[in-house]
């Protein structure tokens, strides 16, 4: 993503949507820990947004708990009574029973806890008010069904419509994703109820057909990939129609219009504009004859992909855009519909957020991906400029970001303490002062290191 002019002349609205957007952010996470410490009768001496020096604060409460705004605006903590930070000699005993380090281990647990989890909750609540509102999902049109798939062999051919999993009704595509991952979880077939989605037998009053996949199919497929390809399900795409055609590019040099669109390849009919996408790709500085409708006629036309490096791999452009998006539909679901719809995906993207971690980890994915806050307040503003479905979607997939980051297992981190309470579970001690210091330290150097990368990544992207 490159910054551009406009960007910086939208400086403060970007400036203003990612500080609403952090702010939300932070709150909810120090709220977290905040109403768990209540709950557990730990005191709470300060709660604090943003870091720093103190620039404005009041006592509320029966415990008179200082609510504060610091100086510099990028996060928040909450201070609780403990004895690792002040002498508490001259508190009565009834005081010294609400120190932190003097609960128990679990209700520590619950406390450190408390704050990822409430960014999780949040991203919940939100993708569910979306999807109360109507949430644009790509129809669950299919795409032509490959020979010798498990969904060839059940029925399907493609261009079928999907209109329930197992006898739940579905409209988008999240939804049959959901419903046929529950299936293989318990390893059973799946029953998909479909309608022709060209002859629309729905709308004329004909049942659904209905074909079964068999649970074989789990031995063949895994869960943690592309299962629906691997069954031989995927989305349908639009016809291949030439939108923007480049100037002076192979497709303009060879007669290409907007609106043209692509029939035949070499002879060979051309399935959808994915289909012909893949096959430019895969032709780089080869002719491809094209079999073009325009204009209610057919009329053949000579293409030579230029070579182009993309990812580290040489493929062919011919300098045209053609759009692979799939047909949507606004899904709008009842309320305990939506609230289970947002927390599958919650759940969702805190899997695929964990894989990438992980694959960034052994070197399969680029440590470029990271991104740091100058990135982050870019997605802001631009996601506000859009509106506020996408907005409220950037905010829910951020807190998904920040409650996984915190449960990293470092030191100085939410997941650092709690891996500190799991061995005291595990061992029925503390881990030793000196363990704590140490382990300390290195969690902060693991921390500027990561800064050092994503602050790297955000100057790479501003300046590229």
């Amino acid at each position: 993503m490159n910054w551009s002019f406009a960007s910086l002349l939208s400086l403060p609205q970007t400036l203003l949507a990612f500080l609403i957007a952090l702010g939300t952010l932070v709150v909810i996470h120090e709220l977290g820990h905040y109403w768990v410490a209540r709950w557990c009768g730990v005191k709470v001496l300060r709660f604090s947004f943003g870091m720093g020096k103190i620039i404005f604060s009041r006592r509320l409460g029966r415990d008179q708990t200082e609510w504060a705004i610091s100086m510099l605006p990028l996060g928040g903590y909450v201070k609780m009574l403990d004895a690792r930070e002040a002498d508490l000699s001259a508190l009565t005993p009834a005081e010294r029973k609400r120190e932190f380090t003097s609960q128990s281990v679990w209700r520590r647990i619950a406390i450190v806890g408390a704050g990822p989890l409430a960014n999780f909750l949040l991203a919940g609540v939100l993708f569910a008010a979306l999807y109360m509102h109507g949430v644009p999902e790509p129809l669950t049109r299919l795409r032509a069904v490959p020979e010798q798939s498990f969904a060839y062999q059940a029925g399907l051919r493609g261009g079928e419509i999907i209109t329930a999993v197992d006898g739940y009704p579905i409209v988008g595509w999240t939804q049959l994703h959901w419903k046929v991952m529950q299936a293989g979880l318990e390893k059973s077939s799946v029953r998909l109820d479909v309608v022709d989605g060209d002859a629309g037998s729905s709308a004329a009053g004909e049942p659904p057909a209905t074909v079964v996949i068999p649970a074989e199919v789990w031995s063949a497929v895994e869960l943690d990939g592309d299962f629906l390809g691997g069954m031989g399900i995927s989305l349908a795409r639009p016809p291949a129609v030439i939108g923007k055609v480049v100037a002076d590019g192979a497709a303009a040099q060879a007669g290409l219009e907007k609106g043209d669109q692509i029939k035949e390849v070499n002879g060979l009919k051309v399935q959808d504009s994915l289909a012909f996408v893949e096959a430019v790709r895969a032709a780089g500085g080869q002719a491809m004859v094209l079999d073009v409708l325009r204009d209610g006629r057919v009329k053949s036309l000579t293409v030579v992909p230029e070579l182009a490096t993309v990812n580290g791999k040489t493929v062919g452009k011919i300098g045209v855009e053609v759009s692979s998006a799939p047909e949507t539909v606004d899904v709008s679901l009842a309320p305990l519909a939506a609230l289970e719809q947002g927390a599958v995906k919650t759940w969702d993207t805190s899997i695929l957020a964990l894989k990438m971690m992980g694959k960034m980890v052994i070197g399969e994915v680029s440590w470029k991906n990271m991104a740091g806050p100058i990135t982050i307040a870019d997605y802001a503003g631009q996601t506000a400029r859009i509106g506020l479905f996408s907005y409220v979607s950037f905010i829910a997939f951020i807190s998904i970001n920040l409650g996984i980051v915190n449960l990293l297992p470092i030191p100085v981190l939410d997941g650092g303490l709690l891996l500190y309470y799991s061995l005291e579970v595990l061992t029925g001690r503390p881990i030793s002062a000196r363990i704590a210091e140490i382990a300390q330290r290195a969690g902060i150097s693991v921390l500027m290191l990561l800064m050092a990368v994503v602050v790297f990544n955000d100057i790479r992207r501003l300046i590229s």
